[in-house]
């Protein structure tokens, strides 16, 4: 996400890569590209990532089925290596499509990442660490924003000869993942309702929990097991038609559409057009940019370390209602700057509020609600989805809003506006709740939206929670 961001922010690198298409093209055949046609190869580029995430969406759900939440994260790290690699020796070898490539792989790996590491995190995290851990994903996304922005200064390697070391960058931090995560257990729930290895779990959970009951968490655990109809995993299809959880569904379409749809993504890509607007000599935009990714780390890291105490709601609520308060005054400041001259800060503050307000809980809580929503035979079809829907809408603003904008002019930030007033009006009157509640109490909480009888989501209820078998036995193992 940083390189994809990185991309569509950097003026340098754009040019630098159109340079680079245009001279390949001049040595391989001879002919020199219009304009147009370096501007629609770079388009390409850049949307080619988004396709990339919504294939890697599409593949979440068999891998994780099939190798785990930890195993599909494992395997997926061959992606980065693969992609980067094209991406750093394409200059070398003077092949522009080893760039486009590239991009479309490491596309794959963040469709998968983005649905999977939420996922995996949601299920180890305890309850009343659930949102807090749940957010951690986004921070480290502005993270990764923010140390591309200063790698890509031009005292760094914002030069022409270094964008292909900046762009295979992505290759570090997944070698960090890859020496660190198979260490770690694989996700207790999943090993206990998909593949009713108790040993395995309860091995886990003791290496998860130095503190806390871990019976009681293996009996919530058993509890949802009796709840499901079938343990095998529900497919998208599946999904889609079972009416227990339509409004779930509902939910998570709504969220993820609208976290694409609040303009941030044309905020990020016309950062420094607005910078410039607002009279920034031109030298100096590139620490103004690296200063906005600063505020997005921040943002991120106060709505990661307050959510367990405001819950989901009210990040989500008062995130969105900034930012559409923010994108309405874009377009008066834009629309009244050559009057008023200090309207262009009002629309630097816009942008940076628009930023701040998505990082503090639009950018990470989608992600987590959509792990809470979902039972464990619901979870992978439900990441499927949202993550389709999501790269779909990122990649339709990225193509659309170009054209919005000519057609529109300064208008079209009221769009973004209306987006978001209507998902925070959707999170004020239909999404409860979720900190601190069980997967089986969410699903409950649903129960009457989707004109479902409790007593259908636990089809086995009246019997009595039992302790699982051989507890003692493996505790007194244990000690020996």
């Amino acid at each position: 996400m940083a390189e994809e961001l990185l991309l569509e922010n950097d003026a340098k690198i754009s040019t630098y890569i159109k340079e680079f298409y245009n001279e390949t093209m001049i040595e391989s055949y001879d002919w020199t590209p219009e304009e147009e046609l370096l501007t629609v190869l770079y388009s390409l580029t850049v949307s080619i990532f988004a396709i990339g995430g919504m294939v890697g969406a599409l593949l979440v759900g068999k891998l994780v089925t099939k190798y785990g939440r930890k195993g599909t994260l494992v395997r997926a790290t061959v992606l980065v290596f693969i992609g980067g690699g094209l991406m750093g020796f394409s200059r070398w070898w003077r092949m522009p499509e080893m760039v486009i490539i590239g991009r479309f792989i490491t596309g794959i790996h963040s469709g998968i990442s983005l649905s999977v590491v939420p996922m995996y995190l949601g299920e180890i995290a305890p309850k009343n660490l659930r949102g807090f851990l749940g957010l951690v994903p986004s921070i480290h996304i502005c993270l990764g924003v923010f140390i591309a922005q200063v790698l890509g200064l031009h005292e760094l390697l914002g030069k022409e000869e270094h964008w292909p070391l900046l762009l295979s960058l992505v290759v570090f931090p997944t070698m960090l993942q890859l020496m660190l995560l198979p260490w770690f257990p694989e996700s207790p729930r999943y090993l206990l309702i998909e593949k009713g290895n108790v040993h395995a779990t309860i091995a886990a959970l003791k290496w998860y929990r130095t503190k806390g009951n871990i019976q009681a968490e293996v009996e919530e655990m058993q509890e949802e097991q009796r709840s499901l109809s079938s343990i095998q995993t529900i497919s998208v299809r599946g999904l889609l038609m079972d009416r227990c959880v339509r409004w779930q569904v509902i939910t998570i379409a709504v969220v993820n559409v609208g976290m694409q749809l609040s303009g941030i993504d044309a905020i990020w890509f016309y950062t420094n057009d607005i910078f410039e607007d607002a009279g920034i000599p031109e030298p100096h935009i590139q620490y103004t940019t690296v200063g906005t990714g600063a505020i997005e780390v921040i943002a991120g890291l106060l709505g990661c370390f307050t959510i367990e105490r405001l819950g989901r709601r009210p990040l989500m609520i008062g995130g969105f209602l900034f930012m559409g308060l923010c994108c309405a005054g874009i377009t008066v400041s834009v629309f009244f700057q050559a009057q008023l001259s200090f309207m262009r800060y009002i629309s630097v503050g816009c942008v940076v509020g628009i930023i701040a307000g998505f990082c503090i809980g639009p950018a990470g809580v989608p992600f987590l609600i959509t792990a809470e929503l979902f039972k464990q035979s619901h979870r992978p079809a439900a990441y499927t989805v949202a993550g389709c829907l999501n790269w779909l809408s990122n990649f339709t603003i990225g193509f659309v809003f170009p054209f919005l904008e000519t057609a529109t002019g300064p208008y079209c930030y009221l769009i973004f506006c209306a987006i978001c007033l209507g998902v925070a009006l959707y999170t004020i009157f239909i999404i409860p709740e979720t900190k601190n509640k069980t997967f089986m109490e969410i699903s409950q909480m649903f129960a009457a939206k989707n004109n479902i009888l409790k007593d259908e989501l636990t089809p086995n209820g009246h019997l009595k929670m039992a302790v699982m078998n051989g507890y003692g036995t493996l505790g007194q193992h244990d000690e020996k």
